[in-house]
């Protein structure tokens, strides 16, 4: 009986040796796993958005894959939300979830002259980009969850905005 017994300890550590080594083999595989699916995911989220960059012309907007639209020319993301029509350009306002941005795009670029966007959300400070700009002022953006929002663009000397909106 011993010697039966003995049999059946040198049985267990070896089956107990082969388990733990199995384990560390098994956690090395799925380590090894989940460092190349996270790789794939990175390089196939960075050559849609190259893709879709290069494929989409700048006027047509483009989805993001929260289906969101993106506005090419603008830098904002978000759908659109108001866009404000003046003699020397135009002031667009774009809200997502949670944001809202905004941006002042001239209607004819290429001469330097004095742009400037802010965006304020009720209660809140604006945020304000101004300068000597070709094309475009901005994008600003702000926290506008529940809250409505004032858009104010200018190019040139000529200033236009939204009043409160997004409420």
């Amino acid at each position: 009986m011993a010697l039966g017994d003995r049999e059946t300890d040198t049985g267990r550590s070896a089956r107990i040796r082969r388990t733990s080594t199995g384990f560390r083999a098994v956690r090395r595989l799925l380590a090894q796993l989940l460092a190349l699916v996270m790789v794939l995911l990175a390089f196939s989220a960075f050559s849609v958005g190259g893709q879709r960059a290069q494929a989409a012309p700048m006027s047509s907007p483009a989805l993001t894959p929260t289906g969101e639209v993106v506005a090419r020319a603008s830098g904002c993301s978000g759908r659109p939300a108001k866009t404000v029509r003046f003699s020397t350009g135009e002031l667009r306002v774009y809200r997502s979830h949670r944001y809202a941005c905004a941006i002042t795009i001239a209607k004819r670029p290429g001469v330097r002259r004095a742009m400037s966007v802010s965006l304020q959300p009720r209660g809140g400070r604006a945020v304000v980009d101004e300068g000597r700009y070709t094309r475009k002022a901005g994008p600003v953006t702000v926290h506008a969850l529940n809250r409505c929002v004032r858009a104010t663009g200018r190019i040139a000397g000529v200033e236009r905005s939204t009043g409160w909106i997004l409420c």
